[in-house]
């Protein structure tokens, strides 16, 4: 198994959005980002763990926990014109853009807070505290994800 972070707008798409979905379950969407799309369709297995963090907020950080339950498979909001995600360079005998289902295991007790996360030496190295880090999904280490967990 592995562990992921993934970055989502809580006025876009949040943790109560997810609980409130069918089954607790919804395609991680409209991923424009190669790094994130190549990791989502090469790398995300059924079964790996997720924390789902609220960015653009006031206090950005983890607030949940889902799990991997559709490994990558194209992306079709990339084809549609109507969607705000469309790419009129996508082909869907091609596709570039993937996207992978999860599925609410649980929301945190409570927040755990971008900057306590900066403040904890044993998260050196976390992909997420790197300066510049932009990316919407990322790996997380089991040995992070245990210490994270421990902080709730």
């Amino acid at each position: 198994m592995q562990y992921w972070l993934m970055k989502s707008e809580p006025d876009e798409f949040g943790i109560d959005d997810l609980a409130n979905r069918p089954d607790q379950t919804e395609p991680w969407d409209g991923v424009r980002n190669y790094q994130a799309r190549n990791m989502m369709r090469d790398e995300m297995r059924r079964g790996d763990q997720v924390f789902f963090y609220h960015s653009s907020t006031r206090e950005p950080g983890i607030v949940g926990i889902a799990e991997v339950v559709r490994e990558g498979y194209p992306d079709d909001t990339a084809f549609d014109p109507d969607d705000p995600h469309f790419d009129p360079r996508s082909d869907p005998d091609n596709p570039r853009w993937y996207r992978v289902d999860v599925r609410l295991v649980r929301k945190l007790q409570r927040t755990i807070t971008l900057s306590e996360l900066k403040q904890k030496p044993e998260l050196e190295g976390m992909q997420l505290l790197r300066k510049g880090n932009r990316l919407s999904v990322m790996p997380v280490s089991e040995e992070h994800w245990a210490f994270i967990l421990s902080l709730e």
